[in-house]
């Protein structure tokens, strides 16, 4: 079996390297500098091992990229559809870029071939693309199925070789021996439904897992005030048999903008259309974007006037083990502290150059330690492992005044209750700061 993977940024990049361990694959982009960086076995995005990977299946002939799309698809069974779906600002998706893709293969693809798509859309989306297919080619035998993406930034590999389950949604049972065999190296346990249902399952699994933050977080927020403190309080959530230890429970920051809020726009989208009330959902940003300013509100209460003072700030990347800085809450954090007139210097170990528009604003530096210097405060952006090195006594020896701010608890065990260190963490009671 022959697999051609379409759209090759982060999701498309890692399902043709795991696939290639297993497969013949070609994996084909319209961006010809992404190809070549590609053959030369550079992704276009940090993935821990996703380079590596790329450079096994390159050495072993069973992964090839080119931007031919008609060489791409010659002999291909199967063409999986995996463009990462671009998102503004406002969480809302540009499905008319994947779409757009998505038709150019029309022209090319073969009688009897099987298109996947696990590029993020709304519910109907595939319909809708195979009604336009057949409308155009009446006499055309492709089939088309729905596999929502799993991915985890970080650790997206883990997560694609070794998933719990798969959801696949396809119209005909006869498909499904096709697909099983296809996913048979990397999970057994295949969930089976109507592509409706797989692409509605997306939707509801990601603004589930938003809701729960956001609950998690509201709650928290009224732990500091009343004394209580948030983990114990998710620790009795979680021994309930009706929640279950492994919830979306951990107070901390706010979700980023990305997968979870795409999904959460999409279901509010949709049910306007319909003329359905979804309050619940509609609260799940509004929620979310109040609590992002946890930080903000945390550095005023505690250096009181911000302008001239010195925030170090721990991580710059949208999550550990990447390098990327789009929908990054610590880029956010600083802009707004530039704009109130803070010295900000920052670390990230993954972040060796600034775009133009942070290099007028902050202080890259060489280490943590070079942060955080003289620094009044520093908040702990990004988790990245090497942070928990730091111990209370190089904070004191370096800072003008150890105040912590860290909103995931990520360096609780080694700091808090270390004074002379101020250690402030969502969910903490306000006496224990």
């Amino acid at each position: 079996m022959k697999i051609c993977v379409f759209g090759l940024w982060h999701l498309g990049c890692v399902i043709a390297a795991c696939l290639a361990e297993h497969f013949p694959t070609i994996a084909v982009d319209p961006d010809p500098r992404t190809v070549t960086d590609l053959q030369a076995g550079k992704p276009p995005i940090s993935e821990p091992g996703l380079a590596e990977l790329i450079q096994a299946g390159l050495s072993s002939h069973r992964l090839r990229f080119t931007a031919n799309l008609q060489e791409a698809l010659e002999g291909s069974d199967i063409i999986w559809i995996a463009f990462d779906t671009p998102v503004n600002e406002e969480d809302e998706a540009d499905v008319g870029y994947v779409e757009a893709r998505i038709a150019s293969l029309f022209p090319h693809v073969r009688a009897g071939s099987m298109v996947l798509i696990s590029s993020q859309m709304p519910v109907g989306s595939t319909r809708r693309i195979a009604r336009s297919y057949r409308d155009q080619y009446p006499d055309g035998a492709v089939r088309f199925a729905y596999s929502p993406e799993n991915l985890r930034l970080g650790k997206a590999l883990q997560a694609f070789r070794k998933p719990e389950r798969i959801v696949v949604g396809t119209d005909e049972r006869q498909d499904r021996a096709r697909l099983a065999m296809l996913l048979a190296p990397f999970c057994q346990n295949i969930i089976w439904m109507s592509i409706e249902s797989a692409e509605m399952t997306k939707h509801a699994l990601n603004a589930f897992l938003a809701n729960s933050i956001v609950f998690i977080n509201e709650i928290a927020t009224l732990c500091e005030e009343v004394g209580a403190d948030s983990t114990q309080v998710s620790q009795g959530l979680r021994t309930d048999e009706r929640i279950g230890p492994r919830a979306y429970l951990g107070a901390g920051g706010a979700f980023a903008g990305g997968t979870l809020a795409r999904d959460v726009s999409f279901l509010t989208k949709r049910a306007a259309e319909l003329g359905i009330p979804a309050p619940l959902l509609k609260s799940i940003r509004e929620s979310n974007d109040f609590h992002k300013n946890w930080p903000r509100r945390k550095l005023e209460s505690l250096l009181g006037t911000l302008e001239g003072k010195t925030v170090a700030v721990l991580g710059l990347t949208y999550k550990p083990g990447t390098d990327t800085l789009r929908r990054s809450a610590a880029v956010e954090l600083c802009i707004w502290l530039s704009g109130h007139g803070v010295n900000i210097r920052v670390f990230d170990p993954a972040v060796k150059n600034l775009p133009e528009e942070l290099r007028r604003r902050i202080q890259l530096q060489d280490s943590a330690g070079e942060a955080l210097a003289g620094a009044d405060a520093a908040v702990v952006a990004t988790e990245w492992p090497e942070f928990r090195e730091l111990k209370a006594q190089d904070l004191i020896n370096r800072m003008k005044t150890p105040i912590i701010v860290d909103a995931n608890r990520f360096l609780a065990r080694s700091l808090e209750g270390a004074p002379p260190v101020r250690y402030v963490a969502v969910g903490q009671p306000k006496d224990s700061e």
